[in-house]
């Protein structure tokens, strides 16, 4: 693209380039000879002290509910620094990830040419508040990344996108009842936390906002056909994540995508797929691209940054033209599409856009996978594997989870006894029973190994004792 090869967005790739050369060769004389494999955590006393200290300032201790210890016990641990595969806290310990920051570290965390890019980027400013040309960039990235969008805007988290979608599938279509399934996680907006499961309700929804949301079962056509036949004429758009996370993953069964993209055409409304978590996460292009459904909106987040905040939202002109300032439908943000971040996002997507990276995440998750299995198969544990892509569920039920009602049945008291022997040997997972685990392009054969080894243990020690 010409016109970002002029000024200043030249010059800064040609030091980032010439930077990322110089910083790699450093890092990998320092790392050449360097044991990697985590070490049994000896204490964790700073997080304690941490954790004490934090709740009489902060609700519950933690800035997001999901990083709470409340299902597992415990106290949390905090971190000081992330690089790769691994995580290290604050008393020392080495930790091989498999939260991947709650999704987006899909090429591990902090990689070399995003933190140079966006290193570079600040010297020129954080936020201008104005148009720059890296949002250029950045959106002919995206677009081109995802046939189905024509048109993008740029925001800055997951919740932020679908909140905006829902917004504007309701301005373009005239109606207001969004359909969602039951047990999808889509943020915290008012309009969609009806869709969440037990721990994740709220109160302060008023009840006009809830009337609005209705909820389907996943895998399942014939509810669905059911609601929007009921509504006919109401239904805005049906919101949906291609594969749930939050109850497990949860693959869609053959024919349930097709069938979900049928029914909102015979009822004319939108079909909205959140892809804050596949996004990237299991295919170059999401969930999309690996079903090849197209949607009428789709919702991205942080996966997009690799660990920038950013989110955004996108589909059809006819659509995003209903956007002011040129339509009626409002949405803004002083942040969004700022350098910095923009900067991240064009690094990740050159990144993710080598065909290597989605090799690498397909060996890696299937080796873990399959060593998981054998184990599990061998000693006859309760437990089911749900995986899509580098996104895998360590499901503690003796059958497949299909929907929200079959996550019910898991047993997260166990869950927890496994969790906590991980933690205690160097294996960092989602502190919750249901929540997807992520596998990155930078772990290597051996971090998964020595994973399988700990699970092993992990496994006799929910089980056995």
């Amino acid at each position: 693209m010409a016109i970002l090869e002029e000024g200043y967005t030249r010059q800064i790739k040609a030091a980032v380039s010439q930077e990322f050369e110089v910083q790699q060769n450093i890092v990998d004389a320092k790392t050449k000879d360097k044991d990697y494999s985590p070490q049994p955590r000896k204490q964790t006393i700073l997080s304690e002290k941490y954790s004490a200290a934090i709740e009489k300032l902060v609700p519950g201790g933690v800035n997001s509910p999901f990083r709470s210890f409340e299902e597992v016990g415990g106290h949390t641990i905090f971190f000081s620094r992330a690089k790769g595969a691994y995580l290290y806290d604050v008393d020392g310990n080495k930790y091989i990830d498999y939260l991947g920051a709650w999704g987006p570290a899909i090429l591990g965390h902090s990689p070399d040419k995003v933190v140079l890019a966006c290193q570079q980027i600040l010297e020129h400013g954080a936020v201008f508040g104005t148009p720059h040309t890296l949002e250029l960039e950045f959106a002919e990235k995206l677009t081109r990344a995802i046939p189905s969008l024509q048109m993008v805007r740029l925001v800055n988290s997951g919740t932020e996108a679908v909140m905006s979608a829902v917004r504007l599938a309701r301005g373009f279509t005239g109606k207001n009842v969004i359909v969602m399934v039951e047990g999808g996680y889509h943020g915290h907006s008012d309009s969609v936390l009806a869709s969440t499961n037990g721990h994740r309700t709220s109160g302060g929804i008023p009840t006009g906002i809830a009337e609005n949301t209705m909820l389907v079962t996943f895998n399942d056509l014939e509810t669905l056909s059911d609601c929007l036949s009921a509504n006919s004429g109401k239904i805005a758009a049906v919101l949906i994540e291609p594969v749930p996370g939050s109850m497990g993953v949860v693959p869609p069964e053959p024919g349930y995508l097709e069938g979900v993209r049928k029914l909102c055409d015979e009822h004319q409304c939108l079909l909205i797929f959140d892809e804050v978590l596949t996004g990237f996460r299991v295919a170059f292009g999401g969930a999309q691209a690996l079903y090849n459904i197209a949607p009428d909106i789709s919702c991205f987040g942080k996966g997009l940054g690799g660990g920038m905040p950013i989110g955004a939202f996108g589909g059809s002109r006819r659509i995003m033209e209903h956007l002011q300032p040129i339509g009626d439908v409002y949405q803004a943000g002083t942040f969004s599409g700022n350098p910095v971040t923009m900067a991240g996002g064009c690094a990740v997507l050159d990144l993710l856009a080598e065909p290597q990276v989605y090799e690498t995440l397909e060996e890696r998750s299937a080796q873990l996978f399959k060593g998981l299995q054998l184990e599990i198969d061998s000693k006859g544990y309760p437990v089911t594997l749900q995986r899509v892509g580098s996104m895998i569920s360590i499901l503690f039920v003796d059958k497949p989870v299909r929907n929200f009602a079959d996550s019910k049945s898991i047993d997260s008291a166990r869950f927890a006894k496994f969790f906590h022997h991980l933690l205690a040997n160097g294996i960092n997972l989602p502190p919750s029973s249901v929540d997807a685990a992520a596998v990155s392009a930078a772990h290597t054969k051996e971090d998964i190994d020595i994973s399988i080894r700990h699970f092993q243990d992990a496994f006799k020690h929910a089980f056995v004792g």
